[in-house]
């Protein structure tokens, strides 16, 4: 893969592409973190996916050795790995490439296509999770405060999401800082989601897409 797309993208934006042997070792640096199916990942400048797609890769490998045999099982914690991935993009055709990027080994993995309820709710969540923005301002591209969804599997085909504003939440290591006026507090205290919604199924995602 080439590294950049174009010079002129180099000039204005300095996008330039990571190697995949780098991309890999630098996983490698917190392996454990990207074998954990749960684990939360954001990719603040994410391009077209190029540490994304190898971290759910990891994370399905992950899904495969604990839960392969079970289909049902399979196919909601496979979820939930690609729902605990999430990027920011300036530039629209790179969003709009990783999120179609992402699709790619989740429905591989689980043999389904766009017909089918779960690749539907993938499409959803991936379309909350990565976001067309800049993560310097924390603002997406209408000039809203970026929007950080938390997803949480309950078990039994049940989600769990839970919405967040950015900005707030990177705000969490000065607010835990020992002289910080706010060290006395509790995280729950500083970090209350914006919005809170009623478990979800499979099929009331791929409603929602």
């Amino acid at each position: 893969m080439s590294l950049i797309k174009s010079k002129k993208r180099v000039a204005d934006h300095g996008e330039v592409f990571t190697p995949d042997w780098l991309v890999e070792k630098m996983l490698d640096l917190v392996k454990g973190e990207t074998e954990r199916i749960d684990s939360r990942f954001l990719e603040p400048a994410c391009g077209s996916g190029n540490f994304l797609v190898p971290i759910l890769q990891r994370k399905l490998a992950a899904v495969e050795l604990k839960f392969g045999k079970s289909d049902f099982e399979k196919r909601h914690y496979a979820l939930l790995g690609l729902m605990c991935c999430y990027g920011v993009e300036l530039l629209e055709d790179n969003i709009a490439e990783c999120r179609a990027n992402m699709l790619v080994p989740f429905a591989d993995y689980l043999k389904i296509d766009e017909t089918d309820d779960l690749y539907r709710a993938a499409f959803f969540v991936l379309s909350q999770n990565l976001v067309h923005g800049d993560a310097m301002t924390m603002k997406d591209m209408t000039g809203q405060p970026i929007n950080v969804v938390e997803w949480g599997y309950l078990g039994k085909g049940k989600f769990q999401r839970r919405d967040f504003r950015l900005d707030v939440l990177t705000g969490m290591s000065s607010f835990a800082a020992e002289d910080s006026l706010f060290s006395h507090l509790g995280k729950h205290e500083i970090f209350t989601p914006t919005s809170v919604y009623p478990p979800f199924t499979v099929s009331d995602l791929a409603n929602a897409a």
